[in-house]
């Protein structure tokens, strides 16, 4: 037992007996020791701990259930393709993961979801490997204080026991690896899976499900502010450069990738940042990068020299989807409260493989929504297994798999946010212009950070716009520091045929996918659509 609280009681009223050694709120150098000591991983040079997740290297989508119980199952967007599990399902697996833990050591770790001080829930993380339980202690908001730590209630409760399998015939799911979700006992079970973004995104869905119900708008974008407090949101899909703009060493990071927006400003949910690293660049991304030779850093599925211990960030031998987590206080420009003002500023992301999306469009607060609503960016070739040709894909309010609540709910706060506090809106290919995927180039890093500023310093305000004939958003003719040939992909590609025809095939996919919210979305909404 390390750190002087007897948990014991707790972990017992929640069903556990015969533990064996519990290691509670163990700080970052005692649970080294102990992931060296287990062979959980490995010391890499200049002291971030590599790990490997086996066969599980991302998430898993089809694993995940929310159960059906009665006080949050007719709020729950079940039509959005989340699967639900009976409640009896999940108490059976419960019983045994209980069994499971016995005569076996545990890791707990007691922190807080929400930085702002009247929104921060308390949470535990249970864990049977150190390395998860760092995890947990990198990403989520630590207590520093041991009294208030000795006085700590969760609220939320997650236990992560990725040895201990299902099976499938007899809890009724669809592999061995399970990630429950009960909203009313506010409990979330993960097994057979050693993927540990598993642990911080269904953290994320409680809070989805739980802030908007209390006027809070809960998002999966970064958020950064000026010297002079100014306030900046980044939404966007994985690879979309969500975390690497966000990181920007003229402006504070106040977070990298989820966030709530109440009445005082914008808060970070967590106290550190979950980066995709494969074939990170020490010149165009130096603060990330930085963050992966640091002592208290977990590489998953990064390779490394098993004699130097030195790092190969381009191998994507086990898997694109290479990832670093580390304390936010890893980054030097972090603001270190983890909250802000209200936004004056936000940009959604996309990466359009089809070249057809300007560099940068100014959008109407009508457009804002019909592209958060879309979530629109896309997969290429290597992202994931079967890829092979360029494919659109929309995750609704840039997160659909961890929005709990039917997405109009999310947006309508969005709509409400922008217009009391006067945001502006803007939307930024990071992608391909004029050139699709396989022809052109992605877009220069430089170029998506000068944009960026201009947006941040208001820059491009003053500029001169036209708009775009078939989605209707504002294209800017100049912006310093990017080539004004770029700015505008339908007067680029040679042949206006093959471009025209690209632009029509997305503006049909884009009408396609909005067809679920039709029905509920304002009729100024619609009138947007391309």
């Amino acid at each position: 037992m390390l750190n002087f609280k007897n948990i014991m009681p707790e972990l017992e009223a929640m069903g556990f007996r015969n533990l064996a050694n519990v290691y509670w709120n163990a700080h970052t150098p005692q649970l080294y020791e102990q992931i060296v000591r287990r062979r959980e991983g490995s010391i890499a040079h200049l002291g971030p701990v590599v790990v490997r997740t086996g066969h599980h290297v991302g998430r898993s989508p089809n694993d995940r259930f929310i159960v059906r119980e009665p006080t949050s199952a007719d709020k729950i967007w079940w039509s959005g393709g989340i699967e639900g599990i009976e409640e009896a399902q999940f108490t059976n697996l419960y019983y045994r993961l209980l069994a499971y833990f016995q005569n076996k050591d545990m890791f707990v770790q007691d922190c807080y979801a929400g930085a702002e001080p009247d929104r921060r829930i308390p949470i535990r993380v249970v864990t049977e490997t150190a390395w998860h339980n760092l995890f947990a202690r990198n990403m989520f908001i630590q207590v520093r204080d041991q009294k208030e730590a000795e006085s700590h209630s969760p609220e939320f409760t997650v236990i992560n026991v990725p040895r201990f399998h299902a099976i499938q015939e007899l809890d009724g799911i669809n592999s061995e690896a399970f990630i429950l979700i009960h909203l009313g006992k506010k409990l979330v079970l993960i097994g057979g899976t050693s993927y540990a973004g598993e642990i911080k995104k269904s953290v994320f869905t409680m809070l989805n499900y739980f802030y908007p119900q209390e006027s809070v708008l809960s998002m999966h974008c970064s958020a950064n502010m000026g010297k002079k407090g100014d306030t900046a949101l980044f939404f966007g899909l994985s690879g979309t450069g969500k975390t690497t703009l966000s990181a920007d060493p003229d402006r504070l990071l106040i977070g990298d990738d989820e966030h709530g927006w109440g009445r005082r400003g914008i808060f970070n949910f967590e106290g550190g940042c979950y980066a995709k690293v494969i074939r990170l660049s020490r010149e165009a991304e130096p603060e990330i990068y930085e963050c992966t030779r640091r002592f208290g850093t977990i590489l998953e599925n990064v390779a490394m020299d098993a004699n130097s211990r030195r790092l190969d960030l381009d191998d994507d031998a086990l898997t694109e989807n290479t990832r670093a987590a580390y304390p936010i206080s890893h980054i030097p420009g972090a603001a270190r409260d983890g909250v802000g003002g209200h936004p004056g500023h936000i940009v959604m992301l996309t990466c359009d493989a089809f070249g057809v999306m300007p560099p940068v469009a100014k959008l109407t607060e009508e457009q804002a929504v019909y592209h958060f609503l879309s979530g629109y960016t896309a997969k290429v070739a290597g992202t994931e297994i079967g890829i092979k040709e360029p494919q659109a894909t929309f995750s609704a309010c840039f997160g659909a798999p961890f929005m709990a609540l039917p997405p109009v709910v999310y947006a309508g706060l969005l709509m409400d946010k922008i217009r009391e506090h006067k945001v502006g809106c803007w939307l930024v290919n990071t992608g391909w212009v004029g050139k699709p995927y396989g022809e052109g180039e992605r877009i220069k890093i430089a170029y998506s950070r000068a944009i960026v500023r201009g947006i941040v310093t208001g820059a491009l305000d003053n500029a001169e716009f036209e708009p775009d004939p078939r989605f209707g958003f504002l294209v800017p003719k100049t912006c310093e520091g990017v080539p004004s040939e770029i700015l505008h992909p339908r007067s680029g590609p040679a042949d206006q045929g093959d471009y025209e025809n690209r632009a029509r095939k997305l503006a049909e996919d884009f009408k396609a996918n909005f067809k679920k919210f039709e029905a509920d979305v304002p009729q100024g909404v619609l009138d947007v659509m391309p």
